[in-house]
């Protein structure tokens, strides 16, 4: 257990603690700064703290996760799915913050590299027999068996986690502390499942404690499309290799409110000609603006997770 489970923390962790000074220094050098929207004027300064920094997460899993691919060779569509969102969040930052483009990628472009990433994750379950089966939770062990419609929702599940994560990402170490809660579940369920993914769910684990000293409020680097999307990669691939997924919706119920308030905003503005359902969406930001301070909402949506994953627990 000790090497499965303890040392990718601690290595991940040390990693990502030793990349921090290195990197931050580095990005700022560059002028990869973010900038925050303008209705919130708590936020503007903020304007020009380094962003990308989940180039650290990344390489600290990775390198963690290569001590233990030649044992447990099923991480590697893990690291796979996480590493490809990930690429395509640096490509997405890179277009923002470095080359000033403000959409980065097109929402067309996004999400064909989406869709791609994906579509070769779902080959490698399907080529090699891992069963999309899902296990349902409190029924005692039975498992939902979709038929044809198993490839759909693998990739609403997917796509949909990745950007629930991406629109939580939006306050200082408010992603980085509920996917530590969600990948702390997955990990305590790996330990004990033949599956062998425990080695990359830890590293994550522990990246995101070190990246944590350096993201809570007031942040000094932020981890940008480039960590956000790699984490819910992460997130829906653990949960796919696990026969889990339908837990998402139970451990990651943050990210699905996020992404469902995002659309209700969108929505009710189109149908009302103008008028707002939240005072800011996504809803992390409508608390705010009700003034909840950024450190109150950070910890009561991350004990909500914790809870959420007690419950999870329960339902295994």
């Amino acid at each position: 257990m000790t090497y499965q489970v303890i040392i990718p923390v601690l290595v991940a962790f040390a990693i990502t603690a030793v990349l921090g000074p290195i990197m931050i220094p580095f990005l700022r050098k560059l002028k990869i700064g973010n900038t925050e929207r303008e209705e919130l004027q708590s936020h503007q300064k903020k304007n020009g703290t380094p962003t990308m920094g989940g180039i650290m997460i990344l390489i600290a899993v990775v390198i963690t996760s290569l001590f233990y691919v030649k044992g447990y060779p099923k991480i590697i569509p893990i690291l796979f799915v996480t590493v490809g969102f990930g690429i395509i969040g640096f490509l997405d930052d890179y277009l923002k913050v470095v080359l000033r483009r403000s959409d980065g990628l097109l929402a067309w472009q996004k999400m064909l590299c989406e869709i791609v990433v994906t579509a070769v994750f779902a080959f490698f379950l399907v080529k090699n027999e891992i069963p999309m089966s899902m296990l349902i939770p409190f029924s005692g062990g039975r498992y939902l068996e979709l038929g044809w419609l198993a490839l759909p929702v693998l990739f609403l599940a997917v796509i949909g986690t990745v950007n629930g994560v991406n629109f939580t990402d939006g306050l200082d170490g408010l992603a980085s502390s509920v996917t530590i809660l969600v990948a702390t579940f997955f990990s305590v369920v790996a330990v004990g499942n033949a599956c062998g993914i425990a080695p990359v769910t830890c590293a994550v684990v522990g990246a995101l404690l070190g990246f944590l000293l350096f993201n809570v409020y007031p942040a000094s680097v932020f981890m940008g499309d480039t960590g956000s999307l790699a984490l819910g990669g992460f997130v829906a691939a653990t949960a796919y290799m696990l026969q889990m997924p339908i837990f998402i919706l139970i451990v990651g119920l943050i990210y699905w409110i996020e992404i469902l308030s995002v659309m209700i905003q969108v929505v009710y503005f189109k149908k009302t000609g103008g008028k707002r359902f939240f005072r800011m969406a996504p809803i992390h930001h409508h608390f705010e603006l009700g003034g909840w301070s950024e450190t109150r909402v950070v910890a009561v949506f991350s004990i909500v997770t914790a809870i959420l994953c007690l419950i999870a627990f329960i339902g295994l």
